[in-house]
């Protein structure tokens, strides 16, 4: 498929046709609502609160720029258009998030795209039913090392450090000295086991051979934590979202070698969490949350609004970061060092174009993939069936249809096919979509999760590829 090829134009076996086409048949909404004028839309409910089952409602966060959705579907008035009063609490890390929302202390809140998923089949805690309607963000991730580990990779293989995106290969390089000379492996950091972080830097060394569970130790560090361990010697680098690489190299301890928007583009970062039970009880206060936060990204993700954005997350009550260094990416510049001028990153943060906020059910797929292959479900499991039950499109769909936002009709695609914009349309409008490359060339089909899955010669996979073919044929 060519850059801006139609996803439909592929050849279509019934399983593609399911993926594809299984949203079309409730646009018919969309063009019902696009009859009508959009202030009587609105003023459906704009300010009212008739036939929500819950107003004040409370929602979590962690202290990333990519809570934006969240806090400005509150600070500039969208939760309350739409009839919510949303109180937010900065949680201290993702692990609280899950168990609050398990337990019905938070309404919903700010998750990592793969914990919906690992919550409901009970990946590193007992199992609670969560899902998503609500895709947060796309981008926003790099890998920070510290000083010395960057020069000693510069040594080891300066060719491959000046490509871009830069490889793990000098890494690699470093790895194998260190165990021909017989020292302790290095420590790197991830937020949380699901996270998209944790996948992204296992996706990195692994494409240059390292085995992320034996070359290397990889530990949990909360987020605001990240830069005071590198300081302190206790990791030699992590993966994080915004401002805490730029915040790194800002103090001049580190430097960024690659973005997650290198590692793939545009891929969906966080999302709007609830838990099954909460959403089956309060359905139309959930579409009420869902419509807030489209509306509130497609504020955030305007240019001239960017810097609000910055000053607003800035705050105590949510980042709680130096303006200067969460207005970088947030602006569309980003710096991987200290004596490096910023390069311009306009996709580094996406809240609103490319469809960043529908919940592709491929997207999904590829994170359960990335569980299996790393030994975190160990069982078989049917992938589509869980992407279906988790990701919700029909709940965003009736969301984006009531406010006559353009919206995807399908509910999956080829990834890691485009490396220039292009048009997606197979939608309620056509909508304009950004590349979507993985930087080491491979592509997932979410018709074919298993054949993607053999695919990945370092693994730690525990689920028999047998009993995966079983379950997903």
């Amino acid at each position: 498929m060519k850059g801006g090829d139609r996803i439909d134009a592929l050849p279509e076996n019934s399983r593609r046709r399911d993926w594809v086409r299984r949203g079309a048949g409730r646009m018919s909404g969309a063009a019902l609502m696009a009859a009508v004028p959009p202030g009587v839309r609105h003023g459906a409910w704009a300010g009212g609160t008739e036939g929500l089952e819950k107003i004040c409602l409370k929602f979590g966060i962690i202290p990333l720029t990519d809570c934006a959705p969240i806090v400005i579907a509150k600070e500039k008035g969208f939760f309350h258009r739409h009839g919510l009063d949303v109180t937010i609490s900065r949680e201290a890390s993702w692990a609280n998030i899950r168990d609050k929302v398990a337990v019905g202390a938070l309404d919903g809140a700010h998750m990592l795209a793969g914990m919906p998923l690992a919550a409901t089949l009970g990946v590193g805690a007992a199992a609670k039913p969560t899902l998503t309607a609500f895709s947060m963000d796309c981008n926003g991730n790099a890998i920070t090392v510290s000083n010395a580990l960057y020069a000693r990779m510069m040594e080891a293989d300066p060719a491959s450090m000046q490509e871009k995106p830069v490889s793990a290969r000098a890494l690699k390089k470093a790895i194998d000295a260190d165990q021909a000379a017989g020292r302790p492996v290095m420590t790197f950091a991830t937020v949380f086991p699901v996270s998209t972080h944790n996948y992204e830097i296992r996706y990195w060394m692994a494409s240059a051979g390292i085995d992320p569970d034996h070359d290397v130790r990889l530990i949990v560090v909360p987020p605001p934590q990240m830069v005071a361990n590198l300081m302190a010697g206790h990791i030699v680098g992590y993966c994080v979202g915004e401002p805490w690489n730029e915040q790194a190299v800002e103090m001049g301890i580190g430097r960024v070698v690659i973005t997650n928007y290198e590692i793939w583009n545009n891929k969906l970062e966080k999302v709007f969490g609830v838990n099954r039970a909460w959403a089956e009880r309060h359905p139309h206060t959930h579409k009420a949350a869902v419509r807030a936060l489209i509306e509130a990204n497609q504020w955030a993700d305007q240019p001239e609004n960017r810097l609000e954005v910055a000053r607003i997350l800035a705050q105590k009550a949510y980042v709680d970061a130096p303006l200067d260094v969460v207005k970088m990416s947030m602006t569309g510049t980003f710096k991987y060092a200290k004596d490096a001028p910023p390069v311009l990153m306009p996709d580094f943060n996406v809240f609103y174009r490319y469809a960043a906020t529908f919940p592709w059910r491929s997207q999904a797929a590829w994170y359960l993939i990335q569980m299996l292959r790393w030994g975190q479900i160990e069982h078989p499991i049917d992938i589509k069936k869980t992407a279906i039950e988790v990701y919700r499109t029909d709940i965003y769909r009736e969301a984006a249809n009531e406010l006559g936002a353009p919206c995807p009709a399908i509910d999956g695609k080829m990834e890691g096919m485009h490396s220039v914009p292009w048009i997606l349309t197979d939608a309620s409008q056509p909508i304009a979509m950004g590349p979507d490359l993985f930087f080491d060339g491979m592509t997932f089909d979410p018709d074919e999760p298993l054949a993607y899955l053999q695919a990945l010669t370092v693994h730690r996979r525990k689920a028999p590829l047998d009993a995966l073919a079983k379950c997903n044929a």
